[in-house]
């Protein structure tokens, strides 16, 4: 029996709504670390912003780097986000094709 023909999407669509969430969640982290860094408060490890980003966040940190001017001056942000992206459209090209 095929489980996959009852769902009321396509497993397309479901990774489409995932890596939607997840672009918002990055942007969104982002922003917060921004405001977390301007009112020295606690804010949120680098190493989670990059593995945001790396699980499906890219575009969200790429946005989140241009919109709230965030870790535009570290070198592993941005060489390493732009890097994310171009693995991630390239995986998800040859997944595709």
């Amino acid at each position: 029996m095929n489980l996959l023909a009852h769902l009321p999407f396509t497993p397309l669509e479901a990774a489409a709504a995932a890596l939607a969430l997840m672009t918002l969640l990055t942007f969104s982290a982002f922003g917060v670390d921004k405001w977390k860094a301007r009112h020295g408060r606690w804010r949120i490890p680098e190493a989670t912003l990059l593995l945001m980003a790396a699980l499906g966040g890219s575009i969200g940190a790429l946005l989140g780097m241009r919109v709230w001017h965030h870790k535009t001056l570290h070198r592993k942000f941005t060489l390493g986000i732009p890097l994310i992206l171009t693995l991630q459209a390239a995986l998800a090209a040859w997944l595709i094709l």
